[in-house]
């Protein structure tokens, strides 16, 4: 049997599968077109998010028996298609929710503390002013949940310790079904009307495309600031960019983007990119690194080869 892997994973996943009696192989991150030339002699795709897996790869796979990803989200393989074909998917859910949670939480506090300016100031440009860079706390103040599974639920544990207050919102969590006492289950416009951070953990679908646009922003909080380490295309970049332009939000941190491909595509890890977005000061912005911790990727490695070892009957 032989297997690909398509992203930098945990060594836990290339390890086991090889005592599983995998033959193991790594192309990082190819092109569509690439991906489609190769597949064909391989049992075993094991990738993150990258790149979208279509009829065409599928049906190029002829030997494919199932897809590991190494993240929650599957937007980004035809299912339907997969599952006519016979090939088993296979997620892993929750098993980031803690890095990508400690992530919204440094956001949160490099937002209100102007940290990175801050350190901009002193490093680049050798000045030393304690006086200019005077901040907010996260005390007091209101975290809004957009999408209220494992990583909106471990936000709010996290936020309850600094004192806020957590108000959220699911679709799929009525408000008398929450267990939750110091968390307020909300409808979409009252987070986005009342949040002094407002912060998303959604999947890109139709229906959470641009879920924050022109609409919702106007009717935010003045100052209110916005996180987004879940799926680049949920926030509206042009009307996050003309609001922190014209002063209404007090700024957003994203570690995502709707074109994070840039212009460079697949197959290479330094893609260029660009963004109007990188003009504003009150922009900061990481490369999708939400679930990138030793620790949730060697979690999640675990549950592949789990996986692996159902579906394979090993």
């Amino acid at each position: 049997m032989k297997a690909l892997i398509i992203d930098q994973m945990s060594n836990i996943i290339d390890e086991e599968l090889a005592k599983l009696g995998f033959e193991v192989d790594k192309v990082m991150l190819p092109k569509p077109e690439k991906l489609i030339e190769i597949i064909g002699e391989y049992d075993l795709l094991v990738m993150r998010v990258d790149p979208f897996i279509s009829k065409e790869i599928i049906d190029a796979g002829k030997k494919l028996k199932a897809i590991m990803v190494g993240a929650v989200g599957l937007n980004h393989i035809d299912l339907e298609y997969a599952k006519e074909k016979g090939i088993a998917i296979h997620n892993a859910p929750g098993l980031n929710a803690n890095a990508v949670a400690e992530l919204v939480i440094l956001k949160a506090l490099d937002l209100y503390r102007n940290s990175v300016q801050a350190n901009n100031e002193v490093k680049y440009d050798h000045i030393w002013n304690k006086y200019r860079w005077i901040g907010r706390e996260l005390r007091n103040k209101t975290m809004g949940i957009i999408g209220f599974g494992a990583i909106g639920r471990r936000v709010a544990e996290i936020a309850q310790v600094f004192h806020m207050d957590i108000i959220a919102y699911d679709p799929f969590i009525k408000a008398e079904d929450n267990k939750i006492e110091y968390v307020k289950i909300v409808s979409l416009d009252e987070v986005v009307k009342n949040s002094d951070v407002i912060t998303l953990h959604v999947p890109l679908t139709p229906d959470t495309k641009d879920m924050l646009s022109d609409k919702e922003m106007e009717s935010m909080k003045d100052g209110a600031v916005i996180i987004n380490c879940a799926r680049g295309g949920v926030v509206n970049e042009e009307a996050l960019y003309k609001y922190i332009k014209n002063g209404k939000l007090g700024g957003a941190n994203l570690d995502t983007l709707a074109d994070e491909l840039g212009t460079g595509g697949l197959d290479t890890q330094d893609v260029h990119i660009e963004s109007p977005l990188f003009e504003l000061d009150r922009v900061y912005i990481s490369p999708h690194v939400g679930g990138s911790t030793i620790d949730a990727q060697d979690d999640i490695g675990r549950v592949v080869i789990e996986n692996v070892k159902k579906v394979f009957n090993l």
